[in-house]
């Protein structure tokens, strides 16, 4: 009985236990059902949201990126000169940023950080009033001050720091800023960046990969603390550069620009000592660059200042020269045009040494020479009769000493530089072999010398096709075709030092942020121009333009050393307007060079307007000289007057021990002139000088010029007759007249257009 009850009782129990679970399951459809159509709903409300609201709810969202998420500036590589001394660095600086969202969660932040703005660094806070009410619900990076240094920031951040500060809302991002310590020191090699860390012009955008590194990012997020969470990827720092610059010799040289600029500022005309001034300095035997500079130069670290404008010409739409000069009074007329403005600006940055280009004029003799002995075309001890002038192609082409130089060796054209003697050089060599040897010297080729903007001169020399007779003559010395500073530098080189070609280059090392060296950058032999033995000829012949009874590059010798080199005077385009490029191409020792020197004085605005003497730039090299072979270490040759140690004492230079040669003494020092003289440079003058002509004229006859009169002005001989200016040691007619110190133009026939070429100098 008991049993039955109990097996009734478990029967009663399974029914009821399948009756709750299909009343469950019915009860879980239910609900799935109740939460499938949620998720419908709210599915639904996030593509109306996002359709309706979705540009507002996007700006919130960026706006909070860029809070939460920043960039990390990477700190540029600095320019370090050859002994380690900074010329560009980079140093930390902080912009001011607004978190319109944090200032504005309790009232009592917004007055207290307005007037630490205020206060602190001179900030409008109205306009900051504004712009927090208009953007208060999503604005978390507004820009308020840039580039700060730290001791500029450091009293808000005190203040910012206190205990129960309500100054909020205001955080400092960091990046960095280009520092420039020598100002104007070496402008044109460096160059500078623009605000976005990019280098522009010299070394900062040749190497601009090389100096930039890879910024880093910081990631944010907020927890559920609303503490803001982050995630760091680190910059990495850019590479340095250590360049062959010495920063001594760099200043010496840019110290003796400035004072030939300040010397002859506003003289024949307003404006600067000349429309440009410049010097390389480099190693003979490795081509590195030791010094580069022009004049006018301008500040690194106020790139746009005006007052480096003041002097230069002012140029029209086609960069060509007006023939007036910027001044105090114009200055806004050149700024408010910002086309006008950045013209003008972009004339002052650029490199004149490698971007300019310019006839050369008789510093390219040298490369005649040796272009006709490497070629076998001449030996090199063939004597040439200068009556004054030499007919060819139809043309009378003149000589600087228009009364003829009578029968010289080669070697005596290199010292008197007689341009008839170099033509016969250059119609004996052919314009085959002259155009060959062109190439093999660089000349229309670039030099690759690392800096930005070296201009490439192919279409401004002459090719066979173009080249003929009248036009080989000219070119023989140094008119007809354009050339910048540094492909004759190279070249020059070259000539000098065994007949190796070595590619100039300014960098020697790169190094990581750590120092540690990346890539050593090794002197470059690019080819063999000339043989040893030609070279040795060469160096003997440039030799005697410093030390020979007639050389005309006396005035470039610095006291106590033997020096070699080559005068140069071009006329520029158009001819006839009595506008030169006179320069100086030098080396020293004579005896073993170790450095040469290249100085480049663009149209001189010079007393009388009598630009056609090469005294312009061998007066520059001499005093430039005089203190950097000392400051290498080079031991003076020759002995010293009383005169050249009283010139060191003032400078207070030490003497560094003459070494006495067996032939004691040198050359007096005389006064160099113009190679190219008469206003022609080179070109016809129509017929000779009377006497002139015939080989049969005395030594006297020929140097009449030295019973001329001394104009008291100038120092100038003047010729009787004509009233022409006349360098009392080389003859050589100069472009200008005497009429009480004032130049008149002297009378001539029109130029040869044939002879000239269709190069011309750059503005």
């Amino acid at each position: 009985m008991t049993y039955r009850i109990k097996e009734g009782a478990d029967l009663e129990n399974r029914k009821n236990q399948n009756k709750f679970t299909i009343k469950m399951q019915k009860k879980l459809v239910v609900l799935f059902f109740l939460i499938l159509l949620a998720f419908v709903g709210l599915s639904y409300r996030l593509i109306t949201i996002t359709r309706d609201n979705g540009e507002q709810y996007k700006k919130q969202v960026l706006s909070q990126q860029r809070y939460d998420s920043t960039t990390i500036p990477y700190k540029r590589g600095s320019i370090l000169d050859a002994n380690g001394s900074i010329l560009a660095s980079s140093e930390k600086v902080y912009n001011v940023i607004l978190d319109a969202v944090a200032i504005s969660e309790k009232e009592d932040y917004l007055e207290p950080t307005l007037n630490a703005l205020r206060s602190q660094f001179g900030i409008d806070t109205a306009g900051v009033r504004e712009y927090i009410e208009a953007n208060k619900d999503y604005s978390r990076y507004y820009v308020l001050a840039r580039r700060l240094e730290y001791e500029q920031i450091e009293a808000f951040r005190e203040l910012q720091n206190e205990e129960d500060s309500l100054i909020k809302g205001i955080w400092f991002e960091e990046e960095y800023k280009r520092v420039y310590p020598g100002n104007t020191l070496a402008s044109d090699v460096i160059g500078f960046t623009t605000s976005d860390n990019v280098g522009s012009y010299g070394l900062e955008e040749y190497y601009n990969d090389i100096l930039s590194g890879t910024p880093g990012r910081e990631y944010g997020y907020l927890n559920d603390d609303s503490n803001l969470e982050r995630t760091t990827i680190p910059a990495e720092d850019g590479n340095s550069i250590v360049t062959t610059i010495d920063i001594n010799i760099q200043s010496i040289v840019e110290k003796y620009l400035k004072k030939f600029d300040e010397e002859y500022r506003d003289n024949a005309h307003e404006g600067n000592g000349a429309n440009n001034i410049g010097c390389i300095i480099m190693r003979v035997n490795t081509g590195e660059i030791l010094a580069m500079a022009s004049y006018p130069n301008y500040d690194l670290n106020d790139t746009r200042n005006t007052d480096a404008l003041i002097g230069m010409p002012i140029l029209d739409e086609e960069n060509k020269r007006t023939g007036e000069y910027i001044n105090e009074g114009n200055i806004d007329t050149i700024t408010e045009d910002p086309d006008v403005f950045y013209r003008h600006l972009n004339a002052l940055w650029k490199n004149f040494c490698i971007n300019d280009t310019y006839e050369p004029g008789s510093v390219s003799k040298p490369f005649t020479v040796a272009a006709a002995i490497e070629s076998g075309s001449i030996t090199g001890n063939e004597s040439y009769t200068c009556n004054g002038m030499l007919s060819i192609g139809g043309h009378d082409i003149s000589c600087h000493n228009t009364w003829g130089d009578g029968t010289l060796t080669v070697s005596e054209g290199i010292e008197r530089s007689c341009n008839v003697v170099l033509m016969n050089v250059a119609n004996a060599t052919g314009k085959e072999t002259y155009i060959e040897f062109q190439h093999i010297f660089n000349l229309g080729l670039k030099t690759n010398i690392d800096l930005a903007g070296e201009a490439r001169t192919a279409n401004l020399v002459y090719d066979q096709s173009n080249m003929g007779p009248t036009e080989l003559a000219t070119n023989s010395f140094g008119q007809g075709y354009n050339a910048t500073m540094i492909q004759m530098m190279a070249g020059f080189c070259s000539l000098i030092n065994g007949g190796y070609y070595y590619e100039p280059h300014l960098v020697s090392k790169i190094i990581s942020p750590t120092g540690a060296t990346v890539q050593n950058i090794e002197p470059r032999i690019l080819k063999q121009t000339i043989s040893e033995v030609t070279s040795a000829r060469i160096r003997e012949m440039c030799n005697l333009v410093v030390t020979g009874e007639k050389g005309t590059g006396k005035t470039a010798r610095p006291a106590g050393y033997m020096i070699g080199g080559k005068t140069g005077t071009a006329e520029t385009l158009p001819r006839g307007n009595k506008e030169y490029v006179v320069s100086f191409m030098g080396y020293a020792p004579a005896d073993n060079p170790e450095i040469a020197i290249y100085v480049v004085v663009d149209r001189p605005n010079v007393p009388g307007n009598i630009m056609d003497d090469a005294k312009f730039a061998t007066k520059i090299v001499r005093n430039v000289l005089t203190e950097v072979l000392p400051y290498m270490g080079i031991f003076m040759t020759e002995e010293l007057s009383e005169k050249e140690i009283e010139e060191l004492e003032a400078l207070q230079i030490e003497i560094m021990t003459p070494v006495i040669s067996e032939e004691e003494g040198t050359a007096p020092e005389g006064e160099e002139g113009a190679e190219n003289g008469s206003g022609q440079s080179g070109e016809g003058q129509g017929e000779n000088p009377e006497g002139a002509e015939g080989e049969g004229e005395t030594e006297q006859h020929r140097e009449v010029w030295k019973d001329f009169p001394i104009d008291p002005v100038t120092g100038y001989a003047v010729d009787p007759e004509t009233g022409n200016y006349v360098d009392p040691v080389t003859g050589a007619v100069l472009g200008g007249s005497y009429q009480s110190g004032v130049q008149s133009p002297t009378s001539s026939s029109s130029p040869n257009p044939d002879a000239a070429g269709e190069a011309s100098p750059s503005p």
